[in-house]
C-alpha cells in the first residue's frame, strides 16, 4: 500500500472513530437536554431542519443532478426514504430515549444489522442462510430480554413500564432505519450521496413538521441555558450532519462491512460516558441482552465472512 493510500485509509478510520464517538456521546447528551427543556418531537424538528440547511450549503458538491428531472419513481422513493429514514426513525428514537436509559438505547441500536437483514429478505428477497437465522433469533432474544427485564418480568402490561416502552420504541427506530437502508441502496448507485441525503432531509423537514411543529409552543424557553443550547447544536451539527459526512468519507475508501463494524463501538462508548457522567449502573439483565444482540449481529454480519479494508 502506497503512502497516499495509507493516509486515505487512516483518514477513513479516523472519520469512523469520530462518528462512533459522536453517536456514543449523543445517547447521553441528547437525553440530558430533554429533561424538561426540549420536548422530544421539537428536538427532532430542530435536528432535521438544521441538518437539511447544512446539507443545502453543500449543494455545489452534490453533483449536477436536478431533482425535477430525475424519474418520478426516484422522487417518490426519496420521499419514502424520508418517511423511514428520518420521520419514523427519529420520532421513535427520541421518544424512546426520553423514557429508557442511554445504555439500553445504544444496545438496542446494535440490532440494526439484524433488522437490515430482515428488511432485505422481505423487500428485495435477499437469501437468508442458517447462520443468519441463528443471528436473527439471538438478536430478537436479546431485544425481548431488555424489554422484558425493563417491565420487571411481568408479562401483564409488558409495555406499561416506561423503560420497557422506551426499549420498544428504540427497536422500532432501528427497524425503520433498516428499511430505509434497503430502500435507499438503489438510489445510492444512481446519484451523488450528498444529493440523496439533502433531499431525504428536505422531505423529512415537512414530514416531521406535523409532529414537531406543535411542540414548539410547549418549549419552556426560560429553561434554556448554555448546556441545552450546546446539546441541541451538538445533535444537529454532530449527530446528524457530521456523522453522515464521516460515513461518506469512509465509504470512499473502506469496504462497507468495515464501516458497519464501527457500530459496535457505540454501546461501549455510551456505557463509559454514562458510567462516568450519567450516574448509570450496569445490570446483569443489560449484560445478558447485550451479549445476545452482539452474538446475533456476529452471526448475521461476520460469520464465515472475511473482512477486507
Amino acid at each position: 500500500m502506497s503512502t497516499p493510500q495509507r493516509r486515505l485509509v487512516l483518514l477513513a478510520h479516523a472519520a469512523l472513530l469520530g462518528v462512533a464517538l459522536i453517536y456514543g456521546s449523543s445517547f447521553l447528551i441528547a437525553k440530558s437536554a430533554m429533561q424538561g427543556a426540549v420536548p422530544p418531537r421539537a428536538f427532532i424538528q430542530f435536528r432535521v431542519t438544521g441538518a437539511a440547511l447544512l446539507f443545502w450549503l453543500l449543494a455545489p458538491l452534490s453533483g449536477g443532478h436536478n431533482f425535477w428531472k430525475i424519474p418520478t419513481k426516484d422522487r417518490l422513493r426519496l420521499a419514502i426514504c424520508a418517511i423511514f429514514g428520518v420521520t419514523t426513525n427519529m420520532l421513535f428514537f427520541f421518544e424512546g430515549l426520553k423514557i429508557t436509559t442511554p445504555v439500553n438505547a445504544s444496545i438496542m441500536m446494535v440490532s440494526g444489522p439484524i433488522m437490515v437483514l430482515i428488511a432485505g429478505a422481505i423487500l428485495v428477497k435477499e437469501r437468508i442462510t442458517p447462520p443468519k437465522v441463528i443471528g436473527i433469533f439471538l438478536g430478537a432474544l436479546g431485544a425481548f430480554w431488555l424489554i422484558y427485564s425493563g417491565a420487571n418480568f411481568q408479562l401483564n402490561g409488558l409495555f406499561a413500564s416506561e423503560v420497557a416502552k422506551g426499549n420498544l420504541f428504540v427497536l422500532i427506530n432501528a427497524s425503520s432505519y433498516a428499511i430505509y437502508l434497503v430502500l435507499v441502496k438503489p438510489l445510492m448507485a444512481k446519484y451523488n450521496a450528498l444529493f440523496i441525503i439533502r433531499w431525504v432531509f428536505t422531505f423529512g423537514v415537512f414530514f416531521v413538521l406535523p409532529f414537531g411543529g406543535p411542540q414548539f409552543l410547549e418549549i419552556p424557553w426560560s429553561m434554556w441555558d448554555t448546556n441545552v443550547v450546546s446539546a441541541v447544536i451538538f445533535v444537529v451539527v454532530g449527530t446528524t450532519f457530521l456523522t453522515y459526512l464521516g460515513n461518506i468519507i469512509a465509504l470512499k475508501t473502506l469496504h462497507p462491512a468495515t464501516v458497519g463494524a464501527y457500530i459496535y463501538l457505540q454501546p461501549l462508548l455510551a456505557s463509559i460516558l454514562s458510567l462516568f457522567y450519567g450516574g448509570e449502573k450496569w445490570s446483569i439483565h443489560m449484560l445478558f441482552g447485550g451479549l445476545a444482540i452482539f452474538s446475533g449481529v456476529y452471526f448475521v454480519s461476520f460469520y464465515g465472512r472475511r473482512l477486507n479494508g
